[in-house]
């Protein structure tokens, strides 16, 4: 069915996958003015992708903007990305590009070139209370990626549009095929794209990444054997470490001033506490705050207080032990299905209590 005509003219952030088809399509059967917008990046396969966004938009019967952000992203994202990896931390580049490039550079192309209103085929709603716009989770919670969206301000959520929130992905597929695209069946975007085809080592020595061997340590220093450099190593890591014994040992922490890898038994990976830095607020920052702090993308949110410290940083402590709790990642607050907050885990597990 198609709605009477809307006066905002909509940006869509295109791929020329089935989220952002169906987004497209959405909206254009909403009655509003669409264009299309593909991010030109230093991907592995980029000509290919350019000549499937354009299909999608000759079909849709919109136009097409391409915008290249490969310099920029160079500097914003793959820079991060690859000196977290230098310092013993697991960066998330997809957060920091949702705010940077897609939220940030993107959107503000869009606005140069008329648009009003930027929509993505993120799956998360934004729900206006007291006029102000929240990140909430999805309909869908198998494809929840509130997570990815958590550091966006409340300026860029208020030009934020995200028509899929209230969809599961077994609709969307079915959608795309009413619409004309049977192809998608079964097709799911990669997390990182920029890897496409590649491993991460792989990656990380073309981006003149250098192996620094060292030692793999205890959390009491006794040495137990050798490394090929840290960034090779990721904590809660089993495989590869060439530590006969018992029982496995795991990967508990890095240490890149000293270059050491830390290794422990699975108990070891549990903790309760952790500390953050940069911890922005969607709400008035409290001074205490209990709910449901979520760790990584694919963690299962658990209760947990947020306390202050003696630092501008704060204190997590879970009511129950959480495992492979890893530096550099996301900690992002939930109220219910609210996003109120979140920060970047900054002490090594191997430092905090047990």
């Amino acid at each position: 069915m198609i709605h009477s005509k809307n006066t905002h003219t909509i940006g869509v952030a295109m791929s020329g996958g089935v989220d952002s088809t169906v987004t497209a399509g959405l909206l254009l059967e909403q009655g509003y003015p669409v264009h299309g917008f593909f991010m030109l990046l230093p991907l592995p396969e980029l000509e290919q992708q350019v000549s499937k966004v354009r299909l999608v938009a000759e079909r849709l019967q919109i136009p097409l903007h391409l915008v290249d952000l490969r310099d920029r992203f160079k500097q914003s994202i793959i820079s991060y990305f690859v000196d977290s990896y230098r310092q013993g931390v697991t960066p998330n580049p997809c957060v920091v590009c949702n705010r940077i490039i897609k939220c940030g550079q993107l959107l503000q192309e869009m606005t140069a070139q008329g648009m009003d209103k930027m929509a993505t085929g993120h799956y998360a709603r934004i729900v206006r209370e007291n006029g102000r716009p929240v990140l909430h989770r999805p309909v869908d919670p198998a494809k929840d990626q509130s997570y990815f969206l958590c550091r966006l301000s409340a300026e860029q959520l208020d030009r934020l549009i995200l028509p899929l929130g209230d969809w599961d992905k077994a609709a969307v597929f079915q959608r795309a095929r009413q619409m004309g695209f049977s192809h998608f069946d079964g097709q799911e975007s990669q997390d990182v794209c920029f890897l496409s085809g590649q491993d991460l080592a792989t990656f990380l020595e073309n981006q003149d990444v250098k192996s620094s061997p060292g030692e793999i340590t205890t959390r009491d220093s006794r040495i137990l054997g050798s490394h090929r450099g840290i960034w090779k190593y990721t904590v809660g890591q089993r495989r590869g470490l060439g530590l006969p014994d018992t029982t496995p040992w795991y990967v508990i922490g890095l240490d890149a001033a000293k270059n050491r890898v830390i290794v422990g038994k699975n108990e070891d990976l549990f903790l309760r506490d952790l500390q953050l830095r940069d911890v922005q607020w969607a709400i008035q920052p409290p001074e205490r705050w209990s709910g449901r702090v979520q760790l990584r993308s694919r963690h299962r949110a658990a209760e947990a207080q947020i306390l202050p410290t003696n630092t501008a940083n704060r204190q997590v402590h879970f009511e129950e032990p959480q495992r492979a709790i890893t530096p550099g990642q996301f900690a992002v607050f939930y109220q219910d299905n609210r996003v109120v907050g979140s920060g970047i885990i900054d002490t090594p597990p191997s430092l905090c209590s047990t």
